[in-house]
């Protein structure tokens, strides 16, 4: 299945950007995380009902980009530096790819290594560096008229929320839909980053050092349906969490089979703790925009050793955990005096290690989730995508190693299940393979035409 590159342009704004908005400094939240690459695929199947053809459809593409942008201006500069952006205008690095086979072949036996072929110089997850484009598009167009549309943008200007905002703008523009997204970028004035006080590298360096394994990572995807997180809700129900949610089921069921997998592949019963990333957008008093740009996210953290490992008690870690994360928090990492106020929470990660834990005698498993996201209703025109995927970290390129340990829950196509995309090393997905009460509830890398 050969991908062949057969166009490439710069995307710009509609307008020119006003010169007091050329530098877009970050917020205090932007500059914890790692300035990676976004991923995101959208794919299409060949559209029967509008009969456009395929020169039309890159046309409305593009011009919709155009003046979507306009609102969007952060997306269409340049990195500076891990603090700001260049909102020059220099547009979103644009191409578009043939792919000489159907998309029902594509999807059949996915193969997601494969699918970095899919994003513009297969950059998924990579790091941002200095000078780079902020977004990158790559609209892919197969044999039988469906496209695949491979969407990045630097981590450092958005979050999986904020992705899904540009993206539902985007489409809403070119359908001519009669909403319209207005992005807001007021993060930077309400969680005020101290340039000259931030210590970088050592709050860099604490958060995301359990993140490097040193060893390449692979991924899979590991697919719940709703009968089997209906069964999961009900082996996780107690009478501190008699509800739980899907999310809240899945990230304690997968918490406790790959801790399982930690401890049989090091022989050594050591604690996990989890890092689950919360939207801070409607845990604030009066909550944030849902349409605001940014990270406006922070992590809830648990932990816990594999006897006291039963789903209950995982399922109540993280609704305790999650629950620390409320509108008291939000308004300390408000201003001037959000900057101390991280840096307490951030030794401990938020109260759930004792100040003289160390990484190193703990394993760690960093989650997050797009469920809800509403990715499976972006219509550019011609209809909702067929499957919204992620990406594979590429495990032959060393920077991308810095995913490993990561699991990213998405909705499926069909309703109220959820689908994971999990990044650990060969040798942990080999024990995960052999864990009979995963492969119970769960089917690992089906294909999505099933």
């Amino acid at each position: 299945m050969e991908v062949e590159i057969i166009s490439r342009e710069f995307i710009k704004p509609t307008s020119p950007t006003p010169p007091a908005m050329k530098t877009y400094e970050v917020s205090l939240l932007d500059r914890l995380i790692p300035p990676l690459y976004v991923p995101v695929i959208l794919f299409y199947p060949m559209d029967q009902s509008t009969g456009l053809a395929a020169a039309e459809r890159e046309r409305l593409l593009k011009q919709s980009l155009s003046e979507t942008l306009t609102l969007f201006y952060p997306l269409a500069g340049k990195i500076i530096d891990n603090l700001s952006i260049d909102c020059n205008d220099q547009g979103v690095d644009y191409l578009e790819a043939r792919v000489h086979c159907h998309l029902v072949e594509c999807l059949n036996q996915p193969n997601l290594e494969y699918f970095l072929k899919f994003f513009p110089h297969k950059a998924s997850w990579k790091a941002a560096s200095a000078g780079g484009h902020v977004t990158m598009v790559q609209v892919n167009n197969f044999a039988c008229g469906g496209i695949a549309i491979g969407v990045l943008v630097c981590h450092l200007i958005a979050d999986g929320t904020a992705l899904s905002v540009f993206l539902k703008g985007w489409a809403a523009t070119c359908r001519k839909g009669c909403e319209t997204v207005c992005p807001n970028f007021d993060a930077p004035s309400v969680f005020k980053l101290n340039k000259a006080a931030f210590p970088t590298e050592t709050i860099i360096t604490v958060l995301f050092k359990s993140l490097q394994a040193g060893k390449p990572t692979a991924t899979r995807r590991i697919v719940f349906d709703a009968s089997a997180i209906a069964s999961l809700k009900a082996k996780a129900s107690s009478s501190s969490v008699p509800k739980p949610s899907r999310v809240e089921v899945v990230s304690a069921f997968l918490w406790k089979c790959i801790s399982a997998a930690y401890q049989a592949k090091s022989g050594i019963n050591r604690p996990t703790l989890i890092t689950h990333a919360v939207n801070l957008r409607p845990r604030s008093i009066p909550p944030f925009k849902q349409s605001s740009m940014g990270n406006l996210i922070w992590s809830a953290g648990a932990l816990c050793t594999s006897e006291e490992g039963a789903l209950p008690y995982r399922v109540t870690k993280i609704r305790e955990a999650v629950a620390k994360i409320n509108a008291e928090l939000v308004k300390n990492l408000k201003g001037d005096e959000g900057f101390p106020m991280l840096c307490e929470l951030l030794k401990t990660i938020g109260g759930v290690l004792p100040s003289t834990a160390s990484f190193s005698e703990m394993d760690h498993i960093w989650f997050s989730s797009w469920c809800n996201f509403g990715l499976y209703d972006i219509d550019f025109g011609w209809g909702k995508p067929f499957w919204a995927s992620c990406s594979a970290a590429n495990s032959s390129d060393s920077e991308q190693r810095s995913t490993s340990n990561k699991v990213l829950l998405m909705d499926t196509r069909s309703p109220g299940g959820v689908e994971a995309w999990v990044y650990l090393t060969e040798e942990d997905f080999t024990l995960l393979g052999q864990d009979k009460e995963l492969l119970a509830f769960a089917s690992m890398d089906p294909s999505p035409l099933t």
